[in-house]
C-alpha cells in the first residue's frame, strides 16, 4: 500500500485480496456465538493467505518463497474445512457461497501452480 513492490503486480495478490474481503463479509453472517471461534479463525486464515503470498514474493530463495506459498495454501485448505463445518451446522443456509467458493478454488490452484513451478519467480 505504502511501498510499491512487485508482489502487488502478481495476479494471486489481487485474487487473495478479494478472497480476504469475501471471507470477512461471509463471517458477518455467522452466529454471534461464533465471533471468537469460527469467525475469528476464518478471518485469521484468510489474512494469512494474503500476507504469506506477499511475504513469500519478497524472498530471494525459490525454496523459501515456495514455503510461504505452501503456508498460504494450507490456510486456504483450513478455510475450506471451516466452511465445511459451517455448512454442516447450517450456518450458511440462505447465503450465496458461490463467489467465495470460486475464489477459494482459484487461490488453491494458483498457489499450487506457483509451488510446483520449476520457473524462477521474478522480483
Amino acid at each position: 500500500m505504502f511501498i510499491n513492490l512487485n508482489h502487488q503486480k502478481l495476479e494471486i495478490y489481487a485474487v487473495s485480496k478479494s478472497f480476504v474481503h469475501h471471507c470477512y463479509k461471509l463471517t458477518n453472517y455467522l452466529p454471534v456465538e461464533e465471533k471468537f471461534g469460527m469467525s475469528s479463525q476464518i478471518r485469521r486464515a484468510a489474512l494469512s493467505v494474503h500476507l504469506n503470498i506477499s511475504e513469500g514474493a519478497s524472498r530471494k530463495s525459490e525454496t523459501e518463497r515456495k514455503r510461504y506459498y505452501e503456508i498460504a495454501r494450507g490456510s486456504v485448505i483450513e478455510i475450506d474445512a471451516a466452511l465445511d463445518i459451517a455448512k454442516e451446522l447450517h450456518y450458511l443456509e440462505n447465503i450465496n457461497t458461490d463467489p467465495i467458493q470460486k475464489l477459494l478454488i482459484q487461490c488453491f490452484k494458483m498457489l499450487s501452480g506457483m509451488i510446483n513451478s520449476k520457473k524462477q519467480i521474478d522480483h
